[in-house]
């Protein structure tokens, strides 16, 4: 068994565990591990066959106000002390001004999944990493906070937790001193479901935020692609984000 093979099968059984624990990775870096969790069925890989995308429809989401700030907050637990100005934010409102007109659209901004993610290609550890079905995530038993990703990212969309956090999720361990953002919801989407966020757009302003398959040409968000002009912050880096927005104009 190679290095890499015996570190994934550590992580794995640490996940696995009933009771929940406290791993020490480094002085003043500590993760809550160890606690049961849901996913595909055992022996069942992710695959390139699905490149998970969302579609964000900018001429709508004026009416979601912080509806999905507050969905993703809540599924996954990324509050817990008391200083609340300094909690991460995966999902955030970024108002857009055009200086011509004075015309606004509110755009949410979380980690846009890139296909070619900078955040992995600086990371010392292999902590940020990019799953086969296009989702990029941070591995925080390895994570060592050094924040590079964070600085390569050009949207700002990555946090690093300063304090000690209490209430955490089952499906989302997080840690003082590692680095998190946006992970799609990867635990519902491995059970079939779509990210929380979507899921409270979809209540509040039907159609602002479509999740799926941008592999399969006859999934809702590759019709959509298909027949719109869609756009990528930032598409001259060639980042190939899996998160596109249309109605800029």
């Amino acid at each position: 068994m190679s290095d890499k093979d015996a570190m994934e099968l550590t992580r794995r059984r640490l996940l696995q565990g009933a009771a929940a624990a406290v791993l020490t990775l480094a002085p003043g870096v500590t993760l809550l591990v160890g606690v049961e969790t849901s996913a595909r069925p055992a022996g069942t890989a992710v695959t390139a066959k699905n490149r998970w995308g969302l579609l964000v429809d900018l001429t709508k989401t004026a009416d979601l106000g912080e509806t999905v700030v507050a969905a993703c907050r809540a599924e996954n637990g990324w509050t817990g002390h008391n200083r609340p100005a300094s909690d991460p934010q995966w999902i955030r409102t970024v108002t857009l001004k055009d200086p011509k007109t004075g015309g606004t659209k509110s755009l949410p901004l979380m980690c846009q999944h890139c296909a070619h993610p900078p955040c992995v290609d600086v990371c010392p550890t292999g902590a940020s990493f990019k799953r086969a079905d296009g989702i990029v995530l941070v591995d925080r038993h390895i994570c060592i906070g050094c924040r590079y990703c964070m600085m390569a990212c050009p949207f700002g969309v990555r946090f690093f937790v300063h304090e000690e956090v209490t209430g955490q999720k089952p499906h989302m361990p997080r840690g003082k001193g590692t680095v998190e953002g946006c992970t799609l919801c990867v635990h519902r989407i491995d059970e079939g479901k779509k990210p929380a966020c979507v899921e409270a757009a979809a209540a509040k302003a039907p159609g602002a935020m479509i999740f799926g398959d941008l592999n399969d040409p006859n999934s809702e968000i590759a019709k959509a692609v298909g027949r719109q002009v869609v756009l990528r912050l930032r598409g001259e880096l060639g980042l190939d984000q899996g998160v596109l927005y249309k109605g800029f104009a």
